[in-house]
């Protein structure tokens, strides 16, 4: 079965930025999504359709097809107590941050003693990346997936 619309697809994958390993999958459950609802980058779930169980393929994706390109002028400041992932932050950490469109990951650039200088662009923003994957199953959504928009059950979300 070709992969489609509508079906909830597990695969492994390693992700690399030129030859900079960022994430990898190996050792763990798969991870599992629902094809032609945008929960991965556009460019991944565009190289996936039509694949097939078994199949392993390497892709690159362009930034524009994966989280953009990086915009200098998107910093802003923020309360610290806002920043939610560590007790302690320094130049360089990601954090995230309630938006009114949900948690958002952001870079700190600068702390003080109140508020801290974030970057608002994805951390992986203007980088085209590379993955390996290995798509190891493939089935029809239920039609609660397909109502709530995301694959459940391992590799997926959990209610």
């Amino acid at each position: 079965m070709s992969i489609a619309d509508n079906q909830v697809v597990q695969f492994h994958y390693t992700l690399r930025h030129g030859e900079e390993l960022l994430e990898t999958s190996a050792g763990k459950e798969p991870a599992a999504y629902l094809h032609g609802h945008g929960n991965v980058i556009p460019g991944l779930e565009k190289a996936m359709e039509g694949k097939e169980v078994g199949d392993e393929f390497e892709v690159t994706v362009a930034c524009a097809d994966a989280y953009g390109e990086r915009h200098e002028d998107r910093q802003q400041q923020v309360p610290v107590k806002h920043l939610q992932g560590a007790k302690r932050w320094k130049a360089g950490m990601v954090a995230m941050v309630q938006t009114d469109k949900g948690m958002r990951q952001v870079t700190v650039v600068k702390v003080g003693l109140k508020h801290a200088t974030v970057d608002l662009n994805h951390p992986l923003s203007g980088k085209d990346l590379t993955f390996n994957i290995q798509i190891v199953a493939s089935r029809e959504a239920t039609n609660d997936e397909i109502a709530h928009g995301h694959a459940h059950g391992v590799g997926g979300h959990h209610h």
